[in-house]
């Protein structure tokens, strides 16, 4: 059928295949391709968000009050998710990070981890998470084949923690930040969503982290969705502003960072074992080098963080689609990756509620 693009509803496509083999009983690639959307971008990277839940409330991300959550029957299954992999892994697709909501929150992220790790041609698994169930999962994490973690951690003050998660837990996340780092697990990357009247007063504290530790401090602009668009307007600190008060550490110099599939920027402090990361999605778009595309909790391919066409896999999946199938749907999704996202301080270019509904 002929490649649509809609405001709101998932499509269906298919694609003529490339030269194939028979595994298991199924027809797959020969050899792994390099997929390339329209604008010549490879994309290599799928974000796998695993649940739209999450046991904090941030500001920036959902209504303190939560939203109508997936039914467990719509979400995809472990299955279902390997089974994508699979199908997409010959298109080119080497890089997966862990997405949700909050991904520990799923029973046995472990067993997936374990799963996608022996899809041939699977190199990079990550994790994004709040770090609150890190501590008490990370050794089964790391023995699945866990690479990396991504962890949030917007403050280091208990009572601004309170304000910006509306919960109190952030000495568990300090304690997964050291678990991840006592496991190996490298690079330990941690987020930090820089809000004015929230945090923006404790960002050269941040930074010291990343003196005596080996972590890498990423500053990130606050962006607008549906709930928190009033907020967002507030709260705004550019990335230019962020670097210029980080002058106030004398010099400060711009190095290549961390490996990873992230559009940061990275410097590093006088002495520092890790590095300060700034990402700026409102002020220098960087959607030329974008490689990724995401996965939805419930089964949709999302071509753009903040676009609202969706690609439905779910439908396919659940109706008995091939491997060959599948990836074919994968790759002619990439006709309809937009160019850019059309973000702008209080205007929302999409349908998104909260982050948590996408896997950020």
């Amino acid at each position: 059928m002929d490649v649509q693009q809609r405001s709101s509803q998932p499509v269906s496509l298919m694609l003529k295949p490339v030269k194939r083999a028979v595994q298991d009983g199924e027809v797959v690639s020969l050899s792994q391709q390099v997929s390339y959307d329209q604008f010549r971008r490879a994309i290599n990277y799928m974000r796998v968000s695993l649940t739209d839940k999450c046991n904090l409330r941030c500001v920036y991300c959902m209504p303190e009050e939560g939203l109508p959550w997936i039914k467990n029957s719509d979400l995809l299954t472990y299955d279902e998710i390997e089974r994508l992999v699979r199908a997409f892994a010959p298109w080119g697709l080497q890089k997966i990070r862990i997405t949700g909501g909050e991904p520990l929150v799923r029973p046995h992220v472990d067993e997936l981890i374990a799963r996608l790790r022996a899809v041939p041609g699977i190199t990079d698994i990550s994790l994004s998470t709040n770090g609150i169930l890190l501590g008490d999962q990370i050794e089964k994490l790391k023995a699945a084949g866990l690479n990396r973690v991504n962890i949030s951690l917007d403050t280091l003050d208990r009572e601004k923690f309170i304000r910006i998660s509306r919960r109190d837990e952030m000495q568990r996340v300090l304690e997964g930040i050291d678990a991840a780092i006592a496991y190996g697990l490298q690079p330990v990357k941690l987020n930090c969503v820089i809000m004015r009247g929230f945090n923006d007063d404790e960002m050269l504290q941040l930074a010291e982290l990343t003196i005596q530790r080996e972590v890498h401090l990423r500053f990130i602009e606050v962006m607008p969705v549906e709930e928190n668009l009033e907020m967002s307007v507030n709260a705004y600190v550019s990335t230019d502003e962020i670097l210029e008060r980080m002058l106030a550490f004398g010099q400060f110099e711009a190095v290549a960072g961390p490996g990873g599939n992230g559009p940061a920027r990275y410097y590093k402090l006088p002495g520092a074992k890790g590095t300060v990361g700034v990402i700026s999605p409102m002020s220098h778009n960087y959607c030329d080098t974008c490689n990724r595309v995401r996965l939805t909790a419930q089964g949709h391919l999302r071509l753009c963080l903040f676009g609202d066409n969706e690609i439905d896999l779910r439908t396919p999946l659940r109706s008995g689609a091939s491997l060959e199938d599948l990836g074919n749907i994968f790759k002619q999704s990439l006709t309809v990756k937009p160019e850019r996202h059309y973000l702008g301080v209080g205007q929302l270019s999409s349908g998104m509620r909260a982050f948590s509904q996408v896997g950020g």
